[in-house]
């Protein structure tokens, strides 16, 4: 896809390229800590750390095209691993709805990297029906804390997570909506107990966690009591947006071309197969919508306007596309994608060709399943309404 870029576009897309060839990791080097260094040297560029952070919260205040370059680039190049639960998922929130002082307690050492978050939504009845969540959360008589009982499913890394933003029901009066809040509290406290899920791609990323009697202090409640809803739909659609991944799927399908072009078909490559160019031919068409779409949406974020109904677009077509790719991957290792992660004697991205197949079923479900987003889609894009009564 290409785009108008300014002069001042082309330098910027200059500067990023030689700031992350300047700081591109070297073998050898200690991971976690040239991890720490980059963000830091990233930080002294002007908030090149929170890319996606306003200005006045620190953020580099990007342009469209600029952060269209950003995206691109560091996907082409590498960054150090990111967790996006506080960076991209609760800061928005904070910085819209939280108060000043947990503004100043807990944005820094998000923007640090010092404290890891994980996600309290799903519960093992209330998943895409999040709305259904049970986590109760009653005020004690002196109103200072919460006591928080429940289980919630599907947390992605509460196995290292030190605090958890949680929904929970501290009222069952009026819609299901209604009546919901948004807690933050440490995961490793008393009645807080983590047991590990393994996935289908056989990693441990995801944990059910279940709630006794966990005290959570009111001054850690954000915005006010029973409007969590509105605060998570927000959390949600920066989520979305994160999840479609469209410029990590640009760099993975041009990935996949080379692998192709590796693999022998007679007396070509597998490239060369009619059947198989048809299917990235469409796959690369369908990517190019999406990315238009991405830059649609970048522009609605430069504007100061939080993501709308075009980021459950993003999603939907953001992991389809994901999930094509992971299976043309398998379908390109052929027989010997069946070893998974076994010693076999094809080309060596067949060995994760299967686990990568196998995890990439949880693209379609997790951050809101692809139903949903259809529902949203319908209601908020092609204005139709419901028929069920």
């Amino acid at each position: 896809m290409d785009i108008d870029l300014s002069a001042d576009d082309l330098a910027f897309e200059t500067e990023v390229r030689g700031f992350l060839s300047e700081n591109a990791y070297t073998n050898g080097a200690n991971p976690e800590e040239w991890r720490m260094k980059w963000f830091e040297k990233a930080k002294e560029k002007g908030g090149w750390d929170v890319p996606k952070w306003p200005a006045e919260f620190g953020g580099p205040g990007w342009t469209p095209n600029q952060h269209y370059i950003w995206q691109k680039e560091t996907a082409r190049a590498g960054t150090p691993w990111d967790m996006p639960f506080g960076l991209s998922m609760l800061a928005p929130v904070l910085m819209a709805h939280g108060s000043q002082e947990q503004q100043e307690r807990f944005l820094p050492a998000i923007r640090a990297r010092e404290v890891n978050w994980c996600q309290g939504y799903s519960e093992p009845g209330a998943g895409s029906d999040l709305a259904s969540l049970k986590t109760k959360a009653e005020l004690t008589e002196d109103g200072k804390h919460y006591v928080v009982n429940g289980t919630k499913i599907w947390t992605t890394m509460a196995h290292i997570a030190d605090w958890i933003f949680c929904l929970t029901r501290t009222s069952d009066a009026g819609i299901k909506q209604e009546g919901i809040t948004f807690l933050l509290f440490p995961m490793k406290q008393e009645g807080v107990e983590v047991k590990p899920i393994i996935t289908l791609g056989g990693a441990h990323t995801v944990n059910t966690v279940f709630f006794t009697d966990v005290k959570v202090p009111v001054e850690n409640r954000v915005g006010e009591e029973g409007k969590g809803w509105a605060y998570a739909k927000g959390l949600l659609e920066h989520e979305r947006t994160g999840i479609a991944g469209i410029s990590n799927s640009i760099v993975a399908l041009e990935g996949l071309k080379k692998r192709a072009s590796s693999v022998k078909r007679g007396n070509g490559s597998l490239m060369d197969t009619p059947s198989f160019r048809s299917k990235i031919a469409e796959l690369e068409i369908d990517l190019m919508a999406v990315e238009y779409t991405e830059l649609r949406s970048l522009a609605t974020a430069s504007a100061g306007t939080a993501p709308g109904p075009e980021s459950s677009i993003l999603k939907l077509k953001g992991t389809e596309i994901q999930q094509r790719i992971q299976k043309l991957t398998m379908e390109a290792g052929g027989e010997f994608s069946a070893a998974w992660g076994g010693i076999n004697s094809g080309p060596d991205f067949a060995r994760a060709g299967m686990g990568g197949y196998m995890s990439s079923r949880v693209y379609t479900i997790y951050g809101g399943a692809s139903e949903v987003q259809k529902d949203i889609i319908t209601k908020k894009v092609l204005g139709i309404k419901s028929t069920k009564k």
